[in-house]
């Protein structure tokens, strides 16, 4: 589905690498081709997606990135200079959709043109699972270590003083002149690190290759999920040890006291579009493991009101609190002051609504951005600060989630 689908500028592929306690109905969807735009050029750019899922009652896939904070939030600024170039917000009906059932017994073609066709392409497809070695790159980082540290510990001041109480600054490697073939670079990324809510992107000249673990929002119904992480651990190859490390990072006081933070913070967001008394959160500390981490995820669901669209659970709740912090407004001005990059796509969203108006959206880390045209590649990585974090393990935790992404490019 993957290679066929390279003749198309336009295309997002979500794959949920067969994990089976993430939710969802599809094991991997692809939407190819544009016959429709829904662009960034107005003030309200979720009405006019609202407007266009009502005109067609078709497919809707695309993303909004995290400077999407200020339209919601009109006195937030983003002064970065920009370097990868994904639109704020940009959404597209597509030509084809193709996906696999859950339960990988069926393949299901949607396509305003020939469905038997494009069966028959994708199936002749020739088969390309051999890896292709990648170029050897080496990535700079943005804040060094010693600024790094530093950073933290004026956070650090902020919470003291009482202007937060948990905030999540990142920071950016970055390689120029790359010439990598983006759709290799995914490849490799999903083979290495795969995810359940991975997804590779093409906008033209843009691409994104994403090894996400987190769910920002999925829409079942009137059902809304919200699944937020925040706490990380690292995985050992010795059993026993990767076992005492899981367990370690279940009871460890400080990444629960972030996790719960945020929890909270998500239930105050979806209370803004969802009916009194339906906010349940399902599962407090859960703990998941992924090929380089283990991570606390917790589970928070809601009912959205009758009189209210999808797209305002959008609204209320975006950019997602665990890459922000609590409280949201105050810690996104100092994210704007203290990170020295655009965070762009990243810590933004990719997914889909259906015809029938569910949806499912990820949020966008551990992922690398590419700019075919500039040859910019680039990722960002970083870390919940509280009152209690240890600069030093914070710093060693933003190259741990940066790992997978550089390794694949190592000679």
């Amino acid at each position: 589905m993957l290679d066929w689908a390279q003749q198309f500028s336009i295309l997002l592929f979500l794959d949920n690498n067969h994990y089976p306690g993430a939710e969802g109905k599809y094991e991997c969807l692809l939407a190819a081709g544009a016959r429709h735009i829904i662009g960034d050029d107005t003030t309200a750019p979720l009405a006019l997606l609202r407007k266009a899922h009502q005109q067609h009652k078709d497919w809707l896939f695309g993303h909004i990135c995290y400077d999407y904070k200020n339209i919601t939030e009109p006195k937030l600024t983003s002064g970065k200079p920009v370097k990868t170039g994904f639109p704020v917000i940009q959404f597209f009906v597509p030509e084809t959709v193709c996906y696999i059932s859950r339960d990988c017994k069926t393949f299901t073609i949607e396509s305003c043109g020939d469905t038997g066709v494009v069966y028959e392409q994708i199936m002749n497809q020739a088969d390309n699972q051999l890896q292709e070695k990648l170029p050897a790159l080496q990535f700079k980082k943005v804040i060094e270590r010693h600024a790094y540290i530093e950073t933290i510990q004026k956070l650090r001041t902020h919470i003291a003083d009482g202007d937060c109480y948990e905030i999540n600054y990142c920071n950016e490697g970055y390689c120029e002149k790359a010439a990598i073939d983006p759709l290799s670079v995914f490849k490799s990324l999903n083979r290495l690190s795969p995810a359940p809510f991975a997804a590779y992107y093409r906008l033209h000249n843009l691409y994104l290759m994403c090894a996400s673990p987190e769910r920002y929002m999925r829409k079942t119904g009137s059902r809304l999920l919200s699944q937020p992480i925040k706490g990380t651990a690292r995985r050992d190859p010795d059993p026993a040890t990767d076992e005492l490390i899981k367990n370690r990072l279940r009871d460890d006081i400080k990444e629960q006291a972030e996790n719960v933070m945020i929890t909270d913070l998500v239930r105050n967001d979806l209370a803004r579009c969802c009916g009194t008394g339906s906010i349940k959160v399902e599962e407090l500390f859960g703990i998941y493991t992924f090929p380089q981490v283990h991570q606390m995820i917790s589970s928070v669901s809601g009912t959205l009101k009758q009189d209210m669209h999808f797209t305002e659970a959008l609204r209320c709740s975006f950019p997602m609190g665990s890459m922000t912090g609590a409280p949201k407004f105050k810690v996104m001005q100092l994210i704007e002051q203290y990170e020295q990059s655009r965070r762009e796509l990243f810590s933004g969203t990719v997914g889909y609504i259906s015809p029938d108006g569910d949806s499912d959206f990820n949020v966008i880390i551990r992922s690398l951005f590419y700019n075919a045209d500039s040859r910019y590649l680039s990722y960002q990585t970083g870390g919940a600060i509280t009152y209690d974090s240890d600069p030093i393990k914070e710093w060693d935790e933003m190259q741990l989630k940066a790992w997978a992404l550089e390794r694949i490019f190592a000679s």
